[in-house]
């Protein structure tokens, strides 16, 4: 990326860097004496996901640094969760890079949750979208300062020095200084003023764009590293937790004599009441207290409890799923639109109709939520597996009465988020127990209290309409889409999408058509509704991306051909044009704009290297779908095999426009990952409710993918960009249900509508 290519867009942020005392961060480095330290300011949480952030914005103060030690050793804080994405390396090398640090001396420091940092929220595939260029600057300052305290020490101009590799070097005497030697020095010197920041050009990038191996990848491989359920203290408590099986329900009453009178266990305690909105509060329950995990969880089993009746008692969600369908026979809500689309489908030469559905579906991360929490003298101290340190430190003080200064939390690395472990509820269980027994406790979910008492991702309907002329070509178009709020979680009064959540995937329709009508219709929430890796883009791009094939189909044209057709001309789609208050993932528009030429390529891109675009054996088939999400561009094709009424994954490749990347091996693995999420729950992914309670409790009936289920090639291309750096962690998982679902229909001719896919046939 070259200087100039960057100008306005990357100025945004309005960020300032200060240099400041080391005192005043020793605490919260956490490391030894340091020389040369900064600190920065910037803006901080996502507006569109502003309900998971307690941090206002003008507390959000010097929320990034680097330190650099008399030793030499580079300490960089990351201050976002690792869960496999590889942002502790991702984020330093952005600034080891610009400030020219020697990747050997530095020292990545995990931050504690701390308003200053800003957002530390790990979610919305935005941690190097929203910190590239505010850690880059971080850097080209440190670097500056560096070879300015190395200029002042020979005397000589800064024009006659050179930062390299960790070392100034006098390009005309030939010294050398190393940073450990000239930190101290530099600690004394003033910040470079924004407008005089020297950023690197692309050409001179040592670390930004190259395949860095993840910092703790060997201890992670020795069993060296501690998640959230490794964390011990002496004489630590254990609490095993029986939560409402309906949402909303209470204790009635209960019997704990049996469960008391087991080996280690200390003691039963109930749980307050849950009220709406849920929000992150734990639901209620009976805790039982052990002094070991297995205890605990045995006398969890023996309680006798009783449940107050709740509004969700009656809670079916195949039934909720079809009344969900019936709503959407009707016009709804209008929340985009252009021309007369309702007049044009009756003009149509030939009309196209489909109805999706997508069930509830878990996270089910490979680590169930843990949260040990310490509570001494009115302060909590708390450990877990978190995507969200702010959110867990102010839930806790909120709920527990005290100021969020005296709740710190340390975040360990996680088992697999995927939006789960954004809600700290179990964190707040952790501290309520850490209080009531005087000890530090730690709260154990099992795998069956993650499967039956997650936020889910929302139940939905959708429904499409295009209406064609004589040539097969697509001239009206209406769609529909119902499903349970997010926000309903937070508002027990919601009833209806909202902007943002439309803003996923459907009010956000990229196609070039004339007449256009898109509408939301209200669904009541009967569980708690959560974030899950891509949110709505995964019902949005499988109704969407199985649609354009169908519709494909009914023009006898290629797929690939209608998907170009549909998107039409290289422009940039303001769907404000046509009122729709579209939030773009929280970015605006001249930033981040829909970009239809970078639609088409990564299209174009997958098909021709996938060779989706050739002929196939019997009973084999290729499905193809493309989605913009999280202001990236991704296209995927898969190949499947059907026989005997049994698919088989035979191949998956995607194409991925994130513009500038920074670790290419970090991005190939998730888009791997994302894809292979997207197959997960596209085969086989469902939670359903009976009586309001969930049905599935484990891997063996909620399942995810196994080995012999996947695909033997997985591949993906990235197109190089020089824009500015969009989301990865999330994108890749939209395209991929419709890519299967279509390969399918070529392979055998059957139509899958509604997910999982297992419903339909073997997997």
């Amino acid at each position: 990326m070259s200087n100039s290519s960057v100008g306005n867009t990357e100025n945004r942020l309005n960020s300032t860097i200060e240099n400041v005392s080391r005192r005043s961060f020793l605490k919260l480095l956490g490391v030894g004496s340091t020389g040369l330290v900064l600190a920065t300011s910037l803006p901080g949480a996502n507006q569109a996901f502003a309900a998971s952030s307690t941090v206002p914005n003008e507390a959000n103060k010097l929320n990034m640094f680097v330190s650099i030690e008399p030793t030499g050793v580079v300490n960089i804080v990351c201050h976002r969760s690792e869960m496999g994405q590889g942002v502790r390396t991702s984020l330093p090398q952005i600034v080891a890079d610009e400030m020219e640090a020697n990747w050997d001396l530095v020292n990545v420091v995990q931050g504690l949750a701390d308003k200053r940092y800003g957002s530390q929220n790990t979610d919305g595939s935005r941690s190097v979208r929203r910190f590239y260029k505010i850690l880059r600057e971080m850097g080209a300052s440190a670097r500056m300062m560096l070879e300015q305290a190395a200029a002042n020490t020979w005397k000589v101009d800064v024009s006659q020095v050179e930062a390299k590799n960790g070392i100034v070097s006098n390009k005309v005497s030939g010294e050398t200084l190393d940073y450990g030697q000239l930190s101290n020095i530099a600690a004394t010197l003033e910040v470079p003023k924004p407008e005089t920041i020297r950023l690197k050009d692309k050409t001179a990038f040592k670390y930004i764009g190259k395949e860095m191996p993840i910092v703790d990848m060997k201890d992670i491989q020795t069993g060296k590293t501690e998640f959230g359920q490794d964390i011990q203290f002496d004489n630590m408590l254990y609490a095993c937790i029986a939560r409402s099986p309906v949402v909303g329900a209470n204790v009635a009453s209960y019997d704990a004599t049996a469960s008391k009178k087991l080996k280690d266990v200390v003691d039963v305690w109930q749980m307050p009441e849950a009220k709406k909105p849920f929000s992150f509060k734990p639901l209620a329950g009976i805790a039982v207290v052990a002094n070991n995990s297995w205890a605990a969880i045995q006398g969890r089993n023996k309680l006798q409890v009783n449940w107050t009746e709740s509004e969700n008692d009656s809670h079916d969600s195949s039934a909720y799923q079809k009344a969900l369908h019936e709503n959407l026979t009707q016009k709804g809500k209008v929340v985009r639109s252009k021309g007369d689309a309702y007049q044009e489908m009756t003009n149509a030469n030939t009309t196209v109709n489909a109805s999706y559905s997508v069930p509830y579906m878990a996270h089910a991360p490979m680590e169930p939520p843990a949260a040990t929490a310490v509570y001494k003298n009115g302060y909590f101290e708390i450990w877990a597996c978190t995507q969200t340190p702010q959110s867990t430190q102010n839930t806790v003080a909120q709920i527990m009465g005290v100021p969020p200064e005296k709740v710190k939390v340390h975040v360990t690395l996680l088992g697999g988020g995927f939006g789960r472990k954004s809600k700290p509820d179990y964190s707040v269980e952790a501290a309520m127990l850490a209080k009531q027994f005087g000890k530090p406790v730690k709260v154990v979910w099992t795998r069956e209290d993650d499967i039956q008492h997650c936020y889910y991702h929302a139940i939905s309907a959708q429904h499409y309409a295009a209406g064609l002329d004589a040539q097969g070509k697509v001239n009206s178009w209406i769609q529909r889409s119902a499903f349970p709020s997010i926000s309903w979680t937070f508002d027990g009064t919601t009833d209806e999408p909202s902007v943002s959540e439309l803003s996923l995937g459907f009010g956000d329709l990229v196609f070039d058509l004339p007449h256009l009508s898109c509408e939301s219709h209200k669904a009541k929430a009967h569980t708690r509704i959560g974030w899950m890796r891509s949110v709505s883009n995964i019902h949005h791009a499988f109704a969407l991306g199985s649609f354009v094939d169908e519709v494909a189909h009914a023009a006898k044209k290629p797929t690939y051909d209608m998907w170009m057709e549909l998107i039409g001309s290289d422009r940039h789609v303001d769907p404000k044009a046509e009122g729709f208050e579209f939030t773009n993932y929280g970015e605006s528009l001249d930033d981040f704009p829909i970009d239809t030429k970078r639609l088409k390529q990564v299209l174009r891109t997958v098909v021709e290297k996938s060779g989706a675009n050739k002929a196939v054996a019997k009973n084999e088939g290729w499905g193809i779908s493309v989605h913009r999400s999280f202001v990236t561009y991704v296209a995927v094709a898969v190949k499947v095999k059907v026989e005997n009424d049994k698919a088989s994954i035979l191949e998956m490749h995607s194409a991925i426009d994130a513009g500038t990347v920074v670790n290419p091996d970090r991005v190939r693995a998730q888009q791997e990952g994302s894809m292979m999420f997207g197959a997960s729950i596209a085969l086989l992914g469902e939670i359903s409710f009976k009586q309001g309670k969930v049905e599935q409790s484990n891997y063996h009936d909620y399942p995810v993918l196994r080995m012999n289920q996947s695909p033997k090639i997985v591949e993906t291309y990235i197109i190089e960009s020089d824009a500015i750096p969009g989301g990865v962690g999330e994108p890749g998982t939209p395209p991929v249900a419709a890519a299967i679902a279509n390969a399918i229909f070529h392979a055998c001719g059957k139509r899958i509508r509604a997910l999982p896919i297992r419903h339909h046939m073997k997997v």
